[in-house]
């Protein structure tokens, strides 16, 4: 089965078998990032080492010699050159993971999009919008986080708590027993707070694409919002989801509050003086050696305190990569099928037995059969809900049937190369969507290398040209989102055009005149017969002068063929078509 619709090429591959190997599988190509920012993590921690082991020199310099300060100008060199390196380190270690970061951002993002457009329409019906751009663009910059500050602070505090444990023999082999004892505490503490995080930090997220989904889908709805006056009742439903999400960081807070390490750094601290104190008393070590090796101790506090937070980030990061492997992973009913028909498309259709229904639904077509032979137009007309619409996304694919097979040249769609498929289907339906792009580049979508010339001879032959260059600035003109700033009627003359440039073997057109007035139509009705010269049409309507002319009609009521035939076999014959027919002159 497979996970795409579509496969788009991508410059690299990923192991999608679980996050982990999947954020695995991206830590490889950067590798030699990885590397650097390991050398600098170490060098800062060895070098920060360094500062407490000094200062304990400089103690027993001044407590032994009688002309210390040579010596302890020469400690001042040694240690402030390190201290420079060390800041070099550090800033190759910050930049690394910066430089990493962002890379990984930018092919998690890449990865994403080019899935979600591989996705069929079946999942992109049931996905919420608003919690896919969720996952889009919060989730995956969470996986950012993840990296730098989360695992750079992670590694750079992995090496300041093994500092203590190489240098306390230094001092006295027996001192290594406040590092050892500490580190198992912190190891396991560590691993008590993750298991509480995971399930906090999960819902963090999942609260997040909730509110985010609601918030768009009534922004998207606002029109219907203010007609009803339902204000003030969104208002409120957006508060408890908004509650909902503060509340999960809440707990993820109360968490954090309990990080049981704090108290284990401050008892380490207090065990290293008391046990060092010891051996100074027994003249096992120096007073210098024991402000080193408390020192050292203290190194312990970055990795305390870095934990918080960065395991926190870590947490998130790994929640947003199980979100973001969902929708990557999320298999489709059908593939591209690459190596299938891609002969030059002829249009004959076929539909022979075919039934539907979406998901849980109830058949939204039975049983249905008929033949059109290339170049002949069928008209599709019945009730709204009867299934028109469903029957033109069988054609190309959009849809799997339950039952049945579909045919286009004899050949059952699964078998074509999806591609290959559509690109010789072209669908106008009624709810026109267009790009918050220019007109001539909403007409050029399906053929990006036409001219300008081949544009506007689209938009003459769907009557748009006239009223885009009444627009002040032509074809060039930028519509809003979804066309809101074009009437209907302008949005599907655009549509139209659109189809004529793509010059399909088969044009379905789904009620695609229904936003226009009758004198555009009667021209945009001549353009439409030109079109479907030799084409192959289904047109979708209710419109009396659409369907006269078709050489075949189907008749559909509840998802069933009611009646099929010519405009002239079904009046004598059909008494559903009768109806329907009085009912359109009477319009």
């Amino acid at each position: 089965m497979s996970i795409s619709e579509f496969t788009v090429n991508i410059p690299f591959t990923s192991d999608y078998r679980s996050p982990t190997r999947w954020i695995l599988s991206h830590i490889r190509r950067y590798w030699w990032l990885i590397l650097t920012l390991m050398v600098g993590a170490f060098g800062n921690a060895a070098l920060a080492a360094l500062v407490p082991i000094f200062i304990g020199d400089a103690f027993n310099t001044i407590l032994t010699y009688s002309e210390p300060i040579p010596e302890l100008i020469r400690l001042s060199i040694i240690l402030g050159v390190s201290q420079i390196i060390r800041g070099i380190l550090q800033f190759g270690r910050n930049g690394s993971a910066e430089f990493f970061a962002q890379h990984l951002e930018a092919d998690i993002r890449s990865e994403l999009y080019t899935s979600l457009l591989g996705k069929s329409m079946a999942f992109h019906s049931s996905q919420p919008v608003g919690d896919t751009m969720a996952r889009a663009t919060n989730d995956v910059r969470e996986i950012n986080f993840m990296f730098n500050p989360g695992f750079n602070l992670v590694i750079g505090s992995g090496y300041f708590l093994i500092m203590p444990l190489i240098v306390a023999p230094r001092y006295h082999p027996s001192l290594v027993l406040t590092p050892i004892l500490f580190i198992i505490l912190y190891v396991l503490a560590l691993r008590s707070y993750l298991h509480r995080l995971k399930p906090t930090t999960a819902r963090v997220r999942s609260t997040f694409g909730q509110l985010n989904a609601r918030l768009a889908e009534t922004i998207d709805g606002v029109e219907i919002v203010k007609g009803h006056a339902q204000e003030t009742g969104e208002a409120a439903l957006f508060e408890r989801n908004a509650r909902a999400y503060r509340d999960a960081f809440v707990q993820q807070g109360e968490i954090e509050a309990r990080f049981v390490p704090l108290l284990f750094q401050g008892l380490a601290t207090a065990g290293a003086f008391l046990h060092s104190y010891l051996l100074v008393r027994q003249g096992l070590m120096s007073i210098g050696d024991l402000i080193a090796y408390v020192g050292l101790i203290e190194l312990f506090g970055f990795p305390t305190f870095a934990s918080i937070f960065a395991y926190s980030q870590i947490s998130l990061g790994m929640s947003s990569a199980r979100r973001i492997l969902d929708l990557i992973t999320h298999k489709t009913e059908f593939g591209d099928n690459p190596e299938g028909y891609s002969q030059p498309m002829k249009g004959a259709v076929e539909f022979e037995h075919v039934s539907f229904g979406y998901g849980e639904q109830d058949n939204q077509l039975s049983d249905i059969s008929f033949t059109l032979q290339p170049g002949q137009t069928l008209a599709v007309v019945g009730q709204t809900g009867s299934g028109k619409t469903t029957l033109a996304r069988l054609m190309n694919h959009t849809y799997d049937v339950d039952e049945g097979t579909v045919r286009v040249d004899g050949v059952d769609v699964r078998d074509w190369n999806l591609a290959k498929l559509r690109r010789g289907i072209s669908i106008i339906e009624q709810d026109i969507f267009l790009f918050a792009r220019s007109i001539a580049d909403n007409i050029a979508f399906g053929c990006p290398d036409a001219t300008r010339a081949d544009v506007e001879k689209a938009a003459r032959q769907a009557q748009a040209h006239d009223f885009i260059l009444d627009l002040n600035d032509g074809y060039e003109t930028v519509v809003g989102e979804r066309g809101v700033t074009l009437s209907g009627g302008q949005r599907q003359r655009i549509a139209l055009a659109r189809a004529f440039l793509t010059d399909p073997h088969i044009l379905i057109l789904d009620d695609s005149t229904s936003a226009i007035d009758s004198a555009t139509e009667d021209r945009i009705q001549k353009a439409i017969f030109k079109a479907a010269e030799g084409r192959t049409t289904i047109i979708i309507t209710h419109r009396l002068s659409q369907i006269r002319w078709a050489d075949q009609i189907l008749v559909l009521r509840r998802g069933k063929i009611a009646a099929q035939g010519t405009h002239e076999q079904l009046l004598e014959t059909s008494l559903a078509y009768q109806r329907i027919f009085a009912r359109l002159e009477e319009d």
